[in-house]
């Protein structure tokens, strides 16, 4: 029977086992369409059959949001040598929509998440409507690396805090979280290390900061939390938003989220404001994120 093997096997013979490169390439792509995209990835490295079959359209548009290509133009709204090369295969497109893209500027962005192509933002300060910013008595504008947009707004101290946002865009189908994130204390560096500084931080245990949440479809959430855990950002839940279809308005949802504590029996200070974020609701379960009643 060894004999017969080796026969079998040899110059003269035909193979009694195909090798990876012998599979169809339709097949092969097949079956990468059910891996997730950091799999497919990976396998691309096997051999130039696996390198084909992982760039074929429709695995990558299987991937995709169902509207993507609204992704896509706000992507190159502000990229004139991006939209003069936009022709790109979905693979590409898929590569593009993982970053970190800016929408109307500077002081907002979304990205697709690597592993499961759902959508995720943020939105700057300097995006939202504070009440008082620009007076340096209560305000100051802080450079920092602890925000992905490079800025920070710190409040030294004030009666009245109101912060408001509002938000008109396209999201895919899905159900999604809004979050502000906080900061107590003034986070600096000294000698290279980071330190906080608590000595402004007063007000926040007296009466809860209140959230809001309302959607053009009129969805309405509302909350109430205690600030909490001086030197430590944390993300606070404004509430959640249900997306059901795209194809009413062209999918367009305007949304209106605030901030506010306007008991004007204390004062309340010490506090730094980075960002709102907005992330699928499945997203939002890490120790970082706090939740309100």
């Amino acid at each position: 029977m060894g004999a017969n093997l080796s026969n079998n096997s040899g110059k003269n013979g035909p193979p009694l086992m195909s090798g990876l490169e012998d599979m169809p390439e339709n097949c092969v792509a097949l079956v990468l369409m059910h891996m997730d995209p950091p799999e497919i990835c990976k396998l691309a490295g096997v051999n130039r059959m696996f390198r084909g079959a992982a760039s074929a359209d429709f695995i990558w548009e299987s991937k995709l949001p169902c509207n993507y290509q609204f992704l896509m133009d706000k992507a190159l709204e502000f990229n004139e040598k991006e939209k003069r090369t936009a022709n790109l295969r979905k693979k590409d497109v898929y590569s593009k929509l993982c970053k970190r893209n800016t929408l109307n500027g500077v002081w907002k962005e979304f990205w697709l998440n690597k592993r499961t192509g759902e959508l995720s933002m943020a939105i700057s300060w300097k995006a939202l409507s504070i009440t008082g910013i620009d007076d340096r008595r209560y305000w100051n504008h802080i450079s920092t690396e602890e925000s992905r947009f490079q800025t920070i707004a710190y409040l030294q101290q004030t009666w009245w805090l109101e912060v408001n946002g509002e938000l008109k865009f396209q999201f895919p189908e899905g159900r999604y979280a809004v979050f502000f994130r906080l900061h107590l204390g003034k986070p600096s560096k000294r000698l290279g290390r980071r330190v906080c500084y608590t000595d402004q931080v007063h007000g926040w245990d007296i009466k809860p900061v209140r959230f809001q949440l309302t959607t053009s479809d009129n969805q309405h959430t509302e909350s109430r939390c205690f600030l909490c855990s001086p030197g430590n950002w944390l993300n606070y839940h404004v509430g959640d938003f249900t997306v059901e279809s795209s194809g009413k308005n062209n999918g367009m949802m305007k949304l209106k989220f605030s901030l506010t504590q306007i008991d004007c029996t204390h004062t309340k200070g010490g506090l730094c404001l980075d960002s709102v974020l907005i992330r699928p609701s499945t997203q939002a379960n890490q120790p970082k994120y706090r939740f309100c009643s």
